[in-house]
């Protein structure tokens, strides 16, 4: 089994913070990104999209997409449980995983993507207005969260999970976008101090 990393990219770095929390070690080939390594021949192979992260296994099967790599590891390794316990507990995590996903994660990387200068290859054509355009989304979902985290320690309740894991990368991912962390958002606030302060953060 090889895990193909992207080093400080945000899909690569869910998987490494989720493989942390469970205490799975998985061998990782680093692929340098910057030089354009995941649109190398080798990797295209794996993975005609040229996306990280991608999980090959033993057997030769490939396995891409963040969220499918987490549960194929949450299937092998059921505790802790990170997309929730029993119906309601795995349903209010999907709800508030895809939440996360749709309306902070993919916003901050339209940002970043379409108006940080060094995705002007990556990106082709950059659309400038489409990023300025995803920025107000970005803020009117931090606000949403923040109303949600008043009543609960953890996105989805009282216990840590996956939809954590993708709201602490993409607070993160606001950096390179250089988009600011609001102020005033007291509940936001406290549970990021949390969850940045868990050992899988650094991974």
């Amino acid at each position: 089994m090889k895990l193909y990393d992207g080093g400080r990219a945000p899909n690569p770095r869910r998987v490494r913070i989720f493989l942390a929390e469970k205490g799975i070690e998985v061998p990782l080939e680093l692929v340098d990104m910057g030089a354009m390594e995941h649109r190398s021949a080798s990797l295209t192979k794996r993975n005609p999209l040229q996306r990280l992260p991608v999980l090959e296994l033993d057997d030769g099967t490939i396995l891409t997409e963040t969220i499918a790599i987490c549960r194929y590891f949450e299937a092998l390794h059921p505790e802790p449980a990170l997309f929730g316990k029993g119906a309601l507990g795995s349903a209010l995590v999907e709800m508030w995983q895809r939440r996360v996903e749709m309306h902070l994660f993919l916003p901050v990387a339209q940002v970043f993507r379409h108006l940080h200068p060094a995705m002007r290859e990556w990106e082709v054509p950059q659309v400038p207005a489409w990023g300025e355009a995803n920025k107000p989304k970005v803020f009117a979902f931090l606000r949403h969260l923040d109303e949600a985290l008043a009543d609960r320690p953890f996105i989805a309740g009282d216990d840590y999970s996956v939809a954590d894991i993708t709201g602490l990368v993409s607070i993160d991912f606001m950096k390179p976008a250089k988009l600011a962390f609001p102020e005033g958002l007291d509940h936001l606030a406290r549970w990021y101090h949390t969850v940045s302060g868990r050992p899988s953060a650094k991974a």
